[in-house]
């Protein structure tokens, strides 16, 4: 493969290596952290409508489904069925601390290991369940898995791509995650037909990811970066050559020893993270994840079979719509793999802010105009019209907040905060996952049409504060987001100068 060339300014070093296939071997194992995430979130919806699912947990959400002249908005509005889905998000906000101390003392690759194990545990529980209790511990068990791989993966994929390809191949994690929600999607579509157990057999499924995971991790290397800060020096140097393909490293390994240096002068990563230095890649990591999820996207993607039937869908329709949005979001994330190292991050993010709010807001226009309380459900062409911009909606969404939202937080923080930081970073997705997750229904039900034009209200916030406080990070080092971003930014640079900051720190 062609030479590639990681260009730094100043008195940052050029360097040099190709993108082997080794690294490429490595990125496509630990992205199937991605597909269990993704799977995860696809198959919740589509299990959670399933008549025989709901039948022997939730009896009476199933008999209010069957009511002649049900609330078009609340027939799935129950707590418990909403926990089912959210108690994996709060779970993985816990663990994603306990992954960050993991992921800093034993390296990215076992805090993988960890993560597809927890998530093999959860997948027993949940397909075999028998009570409301065993789902509900195996969701825990799930959310555990999610939070380590989701702690773990994106720090692995930036941390061993070369500067020029970060952003394609870290959003290898995203693009995995929407071929999971594919998956799931197509798989719900067909056991919805398997009675009584067809639920089992989806929830069943999640194991193979797991598996592919647990097995394809004993194939890959640990990070140069993880590696040399855990004073594995010589073994960091021998990787580095191999993922780079070239024998000339010294200029990379030695920012990534000095950056270590510095790293092991912070004993408290996490009380570094409270000081002004530190706030620009915090505040954005953690706001990216909060706007990611008030979107809407994950509400759409959790219960879009439920969606659909709202809008006037059967079952085996709404499964076959949401199967239609799962090629959608994948097609869509490989646009963003293209484009997001040539256009940049910025551009992304605000065009599909336009994209989406326009989509959330006829939507909103469509049902509070033609979907009542009771009675009949829309026409067939305006439940098809729906879909549509559902699809758009996705469309803007996977090209754009879907990836970046873990891209960006995953190369901006100095090595001695990394991991701490994109703990935050984790955590903050996994609770406002949580809340959107157990909320939605409810807020479908109170809200009516009028859920869509508050999601579009945040997206215009999103859009307020991608222009004005989000800087371009295309095509800049790792080890020089200090100099040639933050301290250039006309509002982040103000941090960049208190007591406790070296001008000098570098990061890997």
């Amino acid at each position: 493969m062609p030479a590639v060339v990681v260009s730094g300014s100043g008195d940052n070093p050029e360097y040099e290596g190709r993108t082997t296939i080794y690294v490429i071997v490595c990125v496509t194992i630990a992205a199937f952290g991605g597909l269990m995430f993704g799977y995860d979130i696809g198959i919740s919806g589509g299990v959670t409508s399933m008549d025989d699912f709901l039948k022997k947990f939730f009896p009476t959400v199933y008999e209010r489904k069957q009511q002649a002249h049900e609330n078009n908005y609340c027939k799935y509005d129950d707590q418990h069925l909403q926990l089912f889905t959210s108690s994996l998000y709060l779970a993985a906000l816990v663990a994603s601390f306990v992954a960050s101390k993991v992921c800093s003392k034993s390296g990215r690759k076992p805090t993988m290991q960890i993560a597809s194990v927890f998530f093999l545990a959860g997948v027993f529980l949940t397909a075999g369940g028998l009570t409301i209790e065993m789902i509900i511990i195996g969701r825990i068990l799930l959310g555990c898995g999610v939070g380590f791989a989701n702690q773990a993966v994106p720090l692995f994929l930036s941390e061993i791509a070369p500067a020029k390809m970060r952003g394609a191949l870290n959003i290898s994690f995203q693009l995995f995650i929407t071929i999971g929600i594919f998956v799931a999607n197509m798989v719900n579509y067909v056991t919805s037909q398997i009675h009584p157990n067809g639920w089992r057999i989806s929830l069943a499924i999640a194991g193979i990811p797991a598996l592919m995971l647990c097995f394809g991790s004993l194939l890959i290397c640990e990070t140069p970066t993880s590696l040399i800060e855990r004073n594995k020096v010589e073994k960091g140097r021998k990787v580095l050559r191999k993922i780079r393909g070239v024998e000339n490293v010294d200029d990379e390994f030695d920012s990534i020893v000095d950056a270590c240096e510095m790293a092991r002068q912070v004993k408290h990563p996490f009380r570094k993270l409270m000081k002004p230095a530190s706030r620009p890649p915090l505040v954005i990591a953690i706001l990216l994840q909060v706007f990611q999820q008030f979107t809407g996207i994950n509400a759409i993607m959790f219960y879009a079979p439920v969606l659909f039937q709202t809008v006037g869908f059967g079952n085996d329709a709404a499964l076959l719509s949401s199967v239609i949005t799962g090629v959608v979001n994948v097609l869509s994330t490989v646009v963003s793999v293209y484009a997001v190292d040539k256009a940049g991050r910025r551009i992304l993010l605000l065009e599909a802010c336009v994209q989406m709010f326009i989509s959330q807001s006829i939507i909103g226009v469509v049902l509070l105009k033609d979907l009542k309380t009771t009675g009949d459900n829309l026409g067939k062409g305006e439940a098809t019209f729906v879909v549509i911009l559902v699809c758009l909606f996705v469309m803007g969404f996977a090209w754009s907040w879907g990836p970046l939202g873990w891209l960006i937080p995953s190369e901006t923080f100095p090595l001695e905060t990394r991991t701490a930081g994109f703990a935050f970073a984790v955590s903050s997705n996994m609770l406002f996952t949580f809340v959107i997750a157990q909320a939605f229904l409810s807020m479908l039900c109170h809200m009516q049409a009028g859920i869509f034009f508050f999601f579009a209200a945040w997206i215009v916030i999103m859009g307020l504060f991608t222009w004005f406080l989000l800087p371009e990070t295309k095509g800049v080092p790792v080890d020089s987001m200090v100099d040639r971003v933050w301290k250039q930014h006309w509002f982040w640079s103000s941090f960049m100068y208190d007591d406790e900051y070296k001008a000098d720190v570098k990061v890997v």
